[in-house]
């Protein structure tokens, strides 16, 4: 059996060590850039590679690429390959909690073409809170040649987005949180606002009180309130930097609404063009 979306702690810790399964620490922390893999380098669930945000899950910065810049398909195969991953291989990404920066992993994978890659529901923090096991092992994978079919249809640039605003078929749905999006305030970015016509919908919301995600019943009234009668097709994810995006297509994704898609650059590269029009405010 294979997990394309959540995979739970005690299913994992039933296959840790097995043949054929995989598993990627996806920690990271905005603001210091070294902690996810100082952290890791403590401890972390045993036989788990390191996958670093800046580093193996973007491309570099140019200054009008926004700040995760998603890396050409060929660097990112070349990368899993480094890893020893083939595609047989079962991947399960986790982070510190939440599944933000898991879901980059899990997103891009989908994006490769590698559909058995699924997130650790809750994540480090609700292992570490079973007391299950972590070391500080550094795991060794022969290099493979990976090789996968690219799902381009995953995604749209910023060409695409402003082609479209204000035009029926597409609705942009923002993942950060409601301060950002109607540009109250911006920590991050030099630009306060949205995209026009974007809907919010913080992927913080996608989470219950216990870290982990909501039940697809509960995702899937949610998601249905603020889209209406659009469908999943339709929708684009984007968010500061092409992350907590990806955790909004996950939780569509778990909630049996399929095929949205994500504009990887997202606000932070749709700004460095000052040509792009902004909004502020509810709408």
């Amino acid at each position: 059996m294979h997990f394309a979306l959540l995979i739970d702690t005690e299913t994992l810790a039933a296959h840790l060590g097995e043949r054929g399964w995989r598993t990627f620490d996806c920690r990271h922390d905005l603001a210091r850039p070294d902690w996810g893999e100082t952290e890791y380098a403590k401890g972390h669930i045993p036989g788990a590679s390191f996958a670093h945000l800046d580093r193996d899950l973007s491309a570099p910065k140019d200054g009008r690429n926004g700040r995760h810049p998603l890396p050409a398909a060929q660097a990112f195969l070349a990368w899993l390959g480094r890893q020893g991953l083939k595609p047989a291989n079962q991947v399960v990404a986790y982070d510190g909690a939440g599944g933000a920066m898991a879901s980059r992993l899990w997103w891009m994978l989908r994006w490769a073409g590698h559909r058995a890659a699924a997130v650790l529901d809750g994540g480090l923090a609700k292992w570490t809170a079973e007391k299950r096991p972590l070391d500080a092992n550094l795991p060794r994978h022969a290099p493979t040649d990976y090789t996968a079919r690219q799902e381009d249809s995953m995604r749209v640039d910023a060409a695409y987005v402003a082609a479209r605003i204000g035009k029926p078929g597409v609705t942009l749905l923002d993942a950060r949180a409601p301060a950002r999006y109607r540009g109250e305030s911006e920590p991050i970015d030099p630009v306060a606002g949205h995209i026009p016509g974007a809907l919010n919908r913080f992927n913080g919301e996608n989470l219950g009180p216990d870290g982990r995600f909501k039940s697809a019943q509960a995702l899937r009234a949610e998601f249905e309130t603020l889209l209406g009668a659009r469908a999943p097709r339709e929708v684009v994810h984007y968010c500061g930097s092409g992350v907590a995006a990806c955790h909004n297509q996950l939780a569509m994704e778990i909630a049996g609404l399929a095929s949205s898609r994500v504009y990887p650059g997202s606000w932070s590269e749709w700004v460095a063009d000052q040509k792009r029009p902004q909004a502020k405010g509810a709408k």
